[in-house]
C-alpha cells in the first residue's frame, strides 16, 4: 500500500532522529528492509555491510533509482521536536528526505508492477559522505545490467515544487590533495646548514594560485583552494618536514586530469629546485556529476507535470552518483526543499527540509523510471 505524503514526513523524521555515520548506517539498513519486505518488495543479496539494493518488476531493460542514506558528523541545533538523539551526527545534508523518496517511491511503484515494461533497480546507498558507497554497490554487480540510472540531492535554496535540471555537467569533479614536503632541519640562525621546509611550502603554494588563472580556458570553470597548512612549530627551529592540503575542482573531466597532472609537476619541479623531498596524498573523491543528454531530455519533458522545472546551475560540490555515471548514462536532477531566504545550506547545522518536497520528489522517481524504461523498450 502506498504511502501518504503525512505517512512519509513521519517517516522521515523518524529517520532524522536516528542519523548513522557512512559505512555505519545498519539501524537505518535494518529499517529500510522491514519496509522494504512488508511492501512484498525483493531485496537483493549483495554482500553489502550496509545499504540494500531491492528490485520491481522483471525482464529487460533495467534502469536504476538511487538515494544516499548515511549522515554527517555535525552537533544538530536546529531545535526541532525530531532533533537528532544522536548527538554530533546529523542528517544536515537531507539524506534522510532522499532516502525516505525513494521508500515512497517504492510503494507505488510496487503498486503499477504488472504494469511496468522492465525491471526497476532501487538502490538505498550508504556512504557518500566519504565517496565510498556507490564504487561498493558497482562491485556487487547487480548494476551491471542496468541500462539508466536516476538520482537527485535536495537543495535548501530552491523552493519546494521546484525541479532543477540540466544536461552535461550538474556537480564538479572533485580531488582532494595533501602535499608532504621534507627538508633538513636547522637552527633559524644557521639556515645555511639545513633545507627550508617553511620556504619550499609556501613558495609551492604561491605558485600553485597561477595553476587556474594561467592555464585553464577562461571559457571553463575551475578552482584550487589550499585550505590548511602546517609547518613548524617554534621561532628559532627550521622544521624538517611540513604539508599543506586542499582540494581542485571543475566542470570538465578532461580539464580535472590536466589539472592534476599540472599540479603534480609544478610541485616536482619546485621541490627539485628547493632540494626538498615532496610525497602526495590523493583522497577517494567523485568524478563530474554529468548528465547523459539524451536522457536529460526524457526526464525533462516527464518532470514538467510534477514540478516547476527549471534550468539547473551547475554546483561545485562533489557527489559521487558521478561513479555511476562513468559506467551507466545516468541524469542527477536538484530538487527544492526550502527556498526560504535564509535558509542554512547543506552541511550546516540548523539545515531543515519542507516536507512539502515530497511532491515533486517522489513523482520524480516514480514517472521517470517509467518513463526510461518505454525508452529503453524501443
Amino acid at each position: 500500500m502506498a504511502y501518504s505524503y503525512e505517512e512519509l514526513a513521519e517517516i522521515r523524521h523518524y529517520l532524522h532522529q536516528h542519523p548513522e555515520l557512512s559505512g555505519q548506517e545498519y539501524q537505518t539498513t535494518a529499517f529500510l528492509r522491514e519496509k522494504l519486505e512488508d511492501l512484498g518488495i525483493r531485496v537483493l543479496d549483495s554482500g553489502l555491510k550496509t545499504g540494500l539494493i531491492a528490485e520491481i518488476g522483471e525482464g529487460r531493460p533495467v534502469v536504476a533509482l538511487r538515494a544516499d542514506i548515511d549522515a554527517l558528523p555535525i552537533l544538530e541545533q536546529t531545535n526541532l521536536p525530531y532533533q537528532s538523539q544522536n548527538p554530533g551526527v546529523m542528517h544536515a545534508c537531507g539524506h534522510d528526505f532522499h532516502q525516505t523518496s525513494l521508500l515512497g517511491a517504492a510503494a507505488l511503484l510496487k503498486e503499477k508492477e504488472d504494469q511496468l515494461e522492465g525491471t526497476i533497480r532501487l538502490i538505498f546507498q550508504p556512504a557518500e559522505e566519504i565517496s565510498e558507497g556507490a564504487s561498493a554497490v558497482l562491485a556487487t554487480g547487480l548494476l551491471d545490467d542496468v541500462e539508466g540510472i536516476i538520482g537527485f540531492h535536495n537543495i535548501p535554496q530552491l523552493k519546494a515544487g521546484k525541479l532543477a535540471i540540466n544536461s552535461g555537467a550538474m556537480m564538479a569533479g572533485v580531488e582532494k590533495f595533501k602535499v608532504s614536503v621534507t627538508g633538513v632541519s636547522s637552527h633559524a640562525a644557521r639556515p645555511d646548514l639545513g633545507v627550508d621546509t617553511v620556504t619550499a611550502v609556501t613558495t609551492m603554494v604561491q605558485n600553485l594560485q597561477l595553476l587556474i588563472s594561467r592555464t585553464v580556458s577562461p571559457f571553463e570553470a575551475a578552482v584550487l583552494s589550499i585550505t590548511h597548512l602546517d609547518v613548524g612549530s617554534t621561532w628559532n627551529v627550521l622544521p624538517k618536514s611540513g604539508y599543506f592540503e586542499g582540494t581542485i575542482r571543475s566542470f570538465n573531466p578532461k580539464v580535472q586530469r590536466d589539472l592534476k597532472e599540472r599540479f603534480i609537476s609544478i610541485i616536482n619541479h619546485l621541490a627539485e629546485s628547493l632540494g626538498v623531498d615532496v610525497d602526495f596524498e590523493w583522497g577517494v573523491t567523485p568524478p563530474v556529476t554529468y548528465n547523459d543528454a539524451a536522457l536529460t531530455k526524457v526526464v525533462w519533458e516527464h518532470s514538467q507535470g510534477i514540478a516547476d522545472v527549471i534550468v539547473a546551475e551547475p554546483s561545485t560540490a562533489g557527489e559521487d552518483f558521478a561513479f555511476y555515471q562513468e559506467r551507466i548514462p545516468g541524469v542527477f536532477a536538484f530538487v527544492g526543499s526550502n527556498g526560504a531566504p535564509d535558509a542554512p545550506d547543506l552541511h550546516h547545522d540548523h539545515m531543515t527540509i519542507d516536507d512539502a518536497a515530497f511532491e515533486v520528489s517522489v513523482p520524480y522517481y516514480v514517472e521517470n523510471a517509467q518513463a526510461l524504461l518505454r525508452y529503453f523498450k524501443k
